[in-house]
C-alpha cells in the first residue's frame, strides 16, 4: 500500500493544490475499506464518502452539491464544508470541513464520473463483478436495507450505463487473500505519471 501511497503523492496537482483520488467501483466492492488503508498509508489523508453526499432523492443527481461544495473550495486552496446525509434521519447534518491537504481520496458509485474527471489527479476501479459487489453489500447491510438495495441496483445500472467509469481507470484493484493487486487500468498504461514493475507482475499491496 505504501509503495501505490508514494506513487500517488508524485502526481501533479489536479484541483488546485490538490492531488484528488477517486475510488471507484459498483456497490459494496470494497472502496470504503480500501479508502480508508490507503489514506492510513498516505499519513492520514483526508477521504470524501460519496454516501455522505448522495441522498435516498439523489442517489446520483448530486454533481452540482459536489462541485459547488467541494471542488470550488479545494481549487481556490480553501478548506471545503460539505453537508453530510444522515441517512437515516432523511436529513443532511452541519457542515463538515475538508481541508486541501496534498492528497484527497473521494470514494464512492460515480467517483470517476464525467463531470469529475477534470479534477481528478488519478481514478483507481474497484475490480470485482457487479453481481458479486451487490451480493456483498446486501449481505453487510442485512435485512433491513433490503428495499433500498432493490431500489439501488437499477439505479446504478443506469448510471454506469449512461456514466460508465472503468474505463478511464488509470489503475484497476483487485482484492485478495493476503490484500490487494494494483493493476493497470484502461487509462493507466498511456498515462506517464503511472508505472508498476511489470517484470515481477502485479504490486501486491497489503
Amino acid at each position: 500500500m505504501h509503495d501505490l501511497a508514494a506513487q500517488l503523492r508524485r502526481l501533479p496537482p489536479s484541483c488546485g493544490p490538490v492531488r484528488l483520488i477517486g475510488v471507484d467501483g459498483h456497490a459494496g466492492s470494497g472502496k470504503s475499506t480500501f479508502a480508508g488503508r490507503l489514506a492510513a498509508a498516505l499519513g492520514g489523508a483526508p477521504v470524501l464518502h460519496l454516501d455522505d453526499v448522495a441522498s435516498h432523492d439523489a442517489l446520483f443527481d448530486w454533481t452540482g452539491r459536489l462541485l459547488t461544495q467541494v471542488i470550488e473550495p479545494l481549487r481556490r486552496g480553501d478548506t471545503a464544508h460539505y453537508t453530510p446525509y444522515d441517512w437515516r434521519a432523511r436529513d443532511f447534518s452541519a457542515p463538515r470541513p475538508l481541508p486541501p491537504a496534498p492528497v484527497v481520496l473521494i470514494e464512492g458509485v460515480g467517483a470517476g464520473r464525467e463531470a469529475l474527471r477534470p479534477y481528478l489527479a488519478g481514478l483507481l476501479w474497484m475490480e470485482l463483478p457487479p453481481a458479486q459487489a451487490w451480493e456483498r453489500g446486501r449481505a453487510r447491510d442485512g435485512a433491513e436495507q433490503r428495499t433500498f438495495w432493490d431500489g439501488w441496483i437499477p439505479a446504478e445500472r443506469r448510471h454506469f450505463a449512461a456514466d460508465p467509469s472503468r474505463p478511464f481507470a488509470h489503475l484497476l484493484v483487485r482484492q485478495s487473500e493476503e490484500g490487494y493487486e494494483v493493476l493497470p487500468g484502461p487509462a493507466g498504461c498511456a498515462s506517464p505519471p503511472w508505472f508498476l514493475t511489470h517484470r515481477d507482475g502485479p504490486s501486491a499491496m497489503w
